[in-house]
C-alpha cells in the first residue's frame, strides 16, 4: 500500500533518475533466481546523492508515523535496508538493529544485531519487495524473540500476487513509498518508456517466473 500518489511518483522519478531503477524491456535482466526481467533495482545507489537520500529518509518516517505512530525500534534487513534504516532511526530519533538474513557462524552467532527488550514495538525498514520471502523472514525472526511487530515500510515493491499473498499470510502490514503502476506512469510521462514498451513491462508482473522464455 502507498500512502501518497504523488510521492509514489516523485520517488520512482528519483530512482529512475539515478539509475537504481532500470527498464529494459526489449533487453531484459536475468535476476539470480533465473527470471528474466525488464527491470532491475538497486536502492542502495539512492545513499550516494545526499538530497534523494534525505527526501527518501524523510518521507519513510513520515509514513510510519503516519501509518504506525512511532516504534520503540526500528530494524533494517541486512543488507540493502541497513543504512536507510539507520537514516530513518536518527530521523525519528529512536533505537537501531537490524536483521541478518542468518546468523552469524562465529561469536554471539547473532541474528539480530544490536539490543532489543521483549515486547518492545518495532517497525522493518526494507529497501524492495519481491515475493516478500527475505523480507518476512525478518519479521519471523523479530517474532521469534517476542517483539511487537508493527508492520513493514519499504521504498518500493513490484506488487506481485504472491508477496501480497505472504504478508497477508503472515499477518504483517506493509506500506511503501512507491510502487510498479506509479514507476511505469513516471517512466512514461518522462519519456523512460514508449508506448509500445508498456505492454511487455505490464505483462511482466503478471506472470514474472514465466516471462520472456
Amino acid at each position: 500500500m502507498i500512502l501518497d500518489r504523488e510521492t509514489a511518483k516523485k520517488t520512482a522519478e528519483f530512482l529512475l533518475q539515478i539509475k537504481a531503477i532500470k527498464l529494459q524491456p526489449n533487453d531484459p535482466f536475468t535476476w539470480a533466481s533465473g527470471w528474466k526481467s525488464p527491470i532491475y533495482c538497486d536502492n542502495r545507489l539512492s545513499l550516494s546523492y545526499p538530497q534523494i537520500r534525505t527526501y527518501l529518509r524523510d518521507e519513510m518516517a513520515k509514513a510510519i508515523l503516519t501509518e504506525y505512530g512511532t516504534p520503540n525500534v526500528i530494524a533494517g534487513v541486512a543488507t540493502g535496508a541497513i543504512a536507510i534504516g539507520a537514516l530513518v532511526a536518527e530521523k525519528l530519533n529512536v533505537p537501531f538493529i537490524y536483521i541478518r538474513s542468518k546468523s552469524k557462524e562465529h561469536g554471539r552467532q547473532n541474528l539480530i544485531e544490536g539490543h532489543l527488550d521483549r515486547g518492545q514495538s518495532v517497525v522493518i525498514v526494507e529497501d524492495l519487495i519481491s515475493t516478500g520471502m527475505s523480507s518476512l523472514a525478518a519479521h519471523a525472526a523479530l517474532k521469534d524473540v517476542e517483539a511487537n511487530v508493527m508492520g513493514m515500510a519499504a521504498l518500493f515493491t513490484y506488487g506481485f500476487p504472491v508477496a501480497e499473498e505472504n504478508f497477508t499470510n503472515a499477518q504483517c502490514d506493509l506500506v511503501t513509498l512507491s510502487d510498479y503502476p506509479s514507476l511505469l506512469e513516471r517512466a512514461q510521462e518522462l519519456q523512460y518508456i514508449q508506448s509500445n514498451e508498456l505492454d511487455l513491462l505490464n505483462q511482466w508482473r503478471s506472470n514474472p517466473s514465466t516471462w520472456g522464455q
